[in-house]
């Protein structure tokens, strides 16, 4: 056995003595070779988005003792930052896990001199968001992995105001995580339960409803379903708050499952994912389907389109609330334009509609952590992926059930005007052009071939897309706040049709994404040359957008061959 090997041994067996929980130490010690290895070879890195990994024993899994040393981490970093004995809030979801990971958390911050308020029950992580900025907290942690697979859960901060954490913060609690003691050396401390922790649900109910006054007279039948998580319960009281009463819910998807057993993805996004969702909206002829993700933190939206049920895409959605906030956004105290935001790989249509309403749009990197961080005062901002956030002066991230809510009213305004929220889609296409976004990903299994692909889309980029020239810009040359590893390709035909190409590494998954954006000008009448059926397109705006649609499939064709080749 050589030196590398006996220290290797050494730090496994120092780890699996230190593990304080006697279940993952069980499972530590039933493995050996390879299997054993892989638990070693990388350990869950911290960042901007806290922790992510599979609930497993081992430093590169989701564990109790993963959990303690990331709390260490983070208590020591607040307390060299002035934050010793602050209010720090705890809150989990229902995944594999979180209530055990939960009371960890709680237990370190405790025994290191922090107020804990931990929320009684699984609950969305906006809440912990907002009962951050509600309670003056200086930090808020929440179990939770969102919409990913079943076997995962994670470790989610936000500092004072309840925004996720940003650079240099994650590097500092990382190095401060890897300082840490052994799990089993890290103080623990039982909880004093707060009293302000049974007001965290009211009090964020009413400042919904604060937000959304209630509706009088709402006739508006909604379709919802919280997929397995636990939003659903909350969602039905606030909109019941709102006015809205005439709520079906999808029963075999409404009640907290962390084993997602009726989809192959708990994403909404998914393909599939809410095929249930859409077969009761048609079932009880409602007027809006609404699907959240596992931690309520997404909203996603579907509506009859030309006569069937679809989802909305997050830029859609983003597209009608933005239009539907701006409505009435009131200014700042020293009349500033109103604030909305957008991310880099999103829509241009919010910048538009901003623009033509006097507000002001700010584009920012990709994230909540970024987007919040906008400009004040800000109104609205939103993310392609379906997160919205309706509230910013109450909860500085994305927030599924407020925005719920938020749909809900602009959904039983459309029906009150005897218009559908298709149509009202419409509208700001011919007001503001049409605009039609499209992913398209490349998985691979070497990452290596992903900085290959973005060297050469530096180097040698397609000339030309959907038969419309483009140029590229890399964004990693950039000396603003967008500087980034991204590369964009953008051109503009002589008729004034647009194509936008946002290519960057995926953060989370070993795959490059191609964020595609085709648009045309308002008033905008396809020629023979693009459509051999002029007459059948001509200025019919939905027409224009199916042939738009094509094209951002012509987009991503040429894009996949643009990799193989």
């Amino acid at each position: 056995m050589d030196l590398s090997e006996r220290v290797e041994d050494e730090w496994v067996a120092a780890w699996i003595a230190a593990d304080p929980d006697p279940a993952t130490r069980a499972e530590l010690s039933a493995l050996d070779g390879p299997d054993l290895a892989e638990r070693f070879a990388a350990p869950l890195r911290f960042g901007t988005a806290g922790l992510r990994g599979p609930v497993r024993a081992g430093p590169n899994g989701m564990n109790v003792a993963v959990v303690t040393r990331a709390t260490a981490g983070l208590a020591a970093w607040l307390i060299e930052h002035g934050h010793r004995g602050g209010s720090v809030v705890v809150g989990r979801d229902a995944r594999h896990g979180s209530e055990q990971f939960a009371a960890a958390a709680a237990q370190v911050l405790a025994a290191a001199g922090f107020r804990v308020v931990v929320v009684p029950a699984p609950g969305p992580t906006p809440l912990v968001a907002f009962a951050c900025r509600d309670l003056d907290a200086v930090a808020g942690v929440q179990i939770t992995a969102s919409h990913n697979p079943p076997g995962d859960n994670g470790y989610k901060v936000y500092l004072a105001g309840g925004a996720q954490i940003v650079p240099p913060a994650d590097g500092e609690i990382e190095e401060l995580i890897a300082a840490s003691p052994h799990a089993v050396d890290v103080p623990r401390r039982d909880v004093v339960h707060d009293p302000r922790a049974d007001e965290i649900v009211g009090r964020y109910l009413d400042r919904i409803s604060t937000r959304f006054p209630m509706v009088a007279d709402a006739s508006l039948r909604i379709a919802l379903t919280p997929m397995h998580g636990v939003g659903g319960a909350l969602a039905v009281d606030a909109l019941a708050r709102a006015g809205f009463t005439d709520v079906h819910v999808v029963d075999e998807q409404f009640d907290p499952d962390p084993d997602f057993p009726t989809v192959a993805f708990p994403n909404p996004e998914e393909a599939g994912a809410s095929d249930l969702l859409l077969a009761c909206a048609e079932k009880v002829e409602a007027d809006i389907a609404i699907a959240l993700d596992p931690d309520a933190d997404r909203c996603a939206v579907g509506t009859r389109v030309d006569g069937t049920w679809r989802m909305l895409t997050g830029d859609e959605t983003g597209a009608l609330l933005g239009s539907f906030i701006l409505s009435d956004a009131a200014a700042g105290p020293d009349d500033s334009p109103p604030v909305v935001a957008s991310t880099l790989v999103s829509s241009s249509l919010l910048e538009k509609i901003a623009r033509r309403v006097g507000a002001r749009h700010v584009t920012t990197l990709t994230g909540f952590k970024w987007l919040v961080r906008a400009g004040e005062p800000l109104r609205y901002a939103y993310e392609e992926a379906i997160g919205h956030c309706v509230d910013p002066d109450a909860v500085r991230d994305k927030d599924g059930i407020s925005a719920a809510v938020a749909v809900a009213v602009l959904a039983d305004r459309c029906r009150r005007d005897d218009v559908g929220v298709a149509d009202l889609l419409v509208s700001l296409y011919e007001t503001h052009g049409v605009h039609v976004t499209r992913q398209h990903s490349v998985r691979v299994d070497d990452t290596t071939v992903i900085a290959a692909l973005m060297d050469r889309l530096r180097t040698s980029p397609p000339s030309t897309l959907a038969g419309i020239a483009v140029t590229a810009e890399d964004y990693a040359r950039r000396d603003d706040g967008l500087r980034t590893d991204a590369i964009a390709l953008s051109g503009v035909a002589g008729d004034g049709m647009s194509v936008r190409v946002m290519a960057r590494p995926s953060g989370t998954e070993p795959k490059l994404k191609y964020y595609i954006e085709m648009t045309t000008p308002p008033g905008f009448v396809v020629s023979a040359t693009q459509s051999p059926a002029q007459t059948t397109y001509g200025a019919d705006t939905r027409a224009l957008v199916h042939l738009l649609d094509d094209m951002t499939l012509r987009v991503a064709a040429e894009l996949a061959e643009y990799g193989r080749t």
